[in-house]
């Protein structure tokens, strides 16, 4: 037990995480002391944030390059998102929306769905992105019972894509190493192949509608397969997130959307990542040109200053439930909380306020060409994505596009970038989940010498890459 009754310095800041701390998505073995066969490291502990630059316990600052997780649209510090917090924490802390309702959700509720496209008008709150994909599955499992097709309840997503940590959106994610140790999963969900052209059969890379053809009739070849009588869904981001920012090719989407007509199939945005601008618009599947069925999201909706997500499901969805006693046998005790809408509505005002969505899009192709100056590093394959979301793959050999050994991903991603980054003063993402990556989702304010700032701190630890390996 620690004595809580001093204050906190970085030395027992950082001995306490590694103490006490159960962190996510993380090797515990990098911190432990190096006497005891762990590697020394210092558990980084990040105490302030000021638009798009974050501070830890020392008072070193770095670049976020990753909103925080693809979260932070807005940047830190806007004090009027913490007021309007506040206020409604005074004013109503907390009430569930399990037959009740509260101002706040109902506001935003009804702001999401002058937003979303189409006949998207009824809105589902969570608390996360993962749980939003849990409940569209349920309520495509649901909405086909109460139609007279009980049969339909399968789903299909695409290989390395993640969608959650839930174990209906574990299942639905297509990451083997992330599910493994949770086996069996809930049964259903099927596969099939992204859209990363770059790794495409040679006879497609040059072609990109071609092979955004070929990877929506894996889609349709799917549901042959299983039986159309059998698949309710098809979960998809439009932009891959996992595996580095695979944007969908010409033409992807709308043969997904006739595809998902054909059989009578609904199609899942989980734009839990592309949404509140990432990509541009409100909802990416604007940006794309594409109707979905269900849209699912999280992150962007607060900035990060409250936990929230929802699934925006369209009218032709909910009229099973307007009727009798039928009911949707699910929901959450904080979905919805009334001090995180109030965070949301505030977030959206900053958006109007200062035309993000129109910044994004105006500037995407200039972080574009910014990050393609590092194309003339031998280390560096692939530059790709959309919007401020972009991952750059890294390879062994760029003629042959040879990727790298797990050996080697160990040394490059986990011995070398992810600290020097750190240690060059950008926050960003190195994953192997699929092909080396890095990956960048900088908060929306940033501009043009902001990109040249990434793309040098970036270079400086790229260039010396190779004698890492």
């Amino acid at each position: 037990m620690t004595d809580s009754t001093h204050t906190p310095t970085g030395s027992t800041y950082t001995d306490a995480a590694r103490d006490h701390l159960w962190m996510h998505f993380t090797r515990h073995s990098t911190f432990e002391p190096t006497g005891s066969g762990g590697g020394g490291q210092h558990v980084p502990v990040i105490v302030r944030g000021d638009g798009h630059r974050i501070w830890d316990v020392n008072g070193k600052e770095y670049i976020d390059g990753l909103a925080g997780l693809f979260v932070n649209q807005i940047g830190h510090g806007r004090t009027e998102i913490a007021e309007a917090m506040a206020k409604q924490a005074g004013e109503l802390a907390f009430f569930p929306l399990w037959s009740f309702a509260h101002p706040r959700a109902i506001e935003l509720a009804e702001r999401l769905a002058g937003e979303a496209p189409g006949d998207l008008d009824r809105v589902f709150f969570t608390t996360g992105g993962g749980e939003a994909v849990e409940t569209a599955w349920k309520l495509a499992k649901q909405y086909f019972k109460l139609t007279g097709k009980p049969t339909k309840h399968k789903v299909i997503s695409r290989s390395v894509a993640y969608h959650g940590t839930p174990q209906g959106a574990l299942s639905i994610t297509g990451i083997p190493a992330a599910k493994e140790m949770f086996e069996p999963l809930v049964p259903g969900a099927f596969k099939v192949p992204n859209t990363n052209i770059y790794r495409a059969p040679e006879e497609l890379r040059d072609d990109d509608k071609a092979f955004g053809r070929w990877a929506a009739d894996r889609i349709g070849e799917a549901i042959e397969f299983e039986g159309p009588d059998t698949v309710a869904a098809v979960f998809l981001e439009p932009v891959q997130n996992s595996g580095g920012c695979f944007p969908p090719p010409p033409g992807y989407f709308e043969r997904v959307r006739e595809i998902c007509d054909e059989y009578d199939v609904l199609l899942v945005s989980d734009e839990t990542i592309c949404a509140f601008g990432r990509i541009g618009s409100m909802f990416a599947c604007d940006d794309f040109g594409y109707q979905p069925d269900i849209i699912t999201t999280a992150k962007g909706i607060t900035s990060g200053y409250a936990p929230l997500g929802l699934m925006i499901a369209s009218d032709r969805l909910f009229e099973p439930f307007r009727k009798g006693q039928t009911l949707f046998p699910h929901g959450y005790t904080w979905g919805g909380h009334p001090v995180s809408c109030a965070a949301a509505m505030a977030n959206l005002d900053v958006f109007e306020r200062e035309g993000l969505n129109d910044h994004v899009k105006e500037n995407a192709g200039l972080f574009r060409a910014a990050l393609d100056t590092l194309s003339d590093l031998p280390i560096v394959g692939d530059v790709r994505g959309a919007g401020f979301f972009y991952g750059i793959e890294l390879v062994k050999d760029k003629e042959t596009r040879e990727t790298f050994d797990d050996a080697e991903c160990e040394r490059l991603l986990r011995g070398y970038l992810s600290p020097a980054l750190f240690e060059a003063g950008i926050y960003c993402r190195a994953d192997d989940r699929g092909d080396p990556v890095i990956q960048l989702a900088p908060p929306l304010t940033i501009g043009p010498a902001e990109f040249d700032d990434i793309a040098s701190r970036l270079r400086s630890v790229l260039q010396d890459a190779g004698r890492h390996l």
